[in-house]
């Protein structure tokens, strides 16, 4: 019984299809929503008020 470790090309267009999918999306660039969040998060435990963005 002979396994090789080749894969076949449907298996292998299938992983170059989710390497640029992933790779794609390692690129984005990041909301301007997100990073205001993340700033007002940052001044909330450096015990500042947080900037920005409406405070309930």
């Amino acid at each position: 019984m002979g396994h090789t470790r080749r894969k076949d090309t449907g298996a292998e267009a299938i992983d170059e299809n989710l390497r640029r999918v992933y790779q794609d999306m390692l690129e984005e660039k990041v909301p301007d929503r997100f990073l205001d969040l993340i700033a007002q998060l940052r001044a909330q435990d450096e015990g500042g008020e947080p900037t920005g963005g409406d405070s309930k």
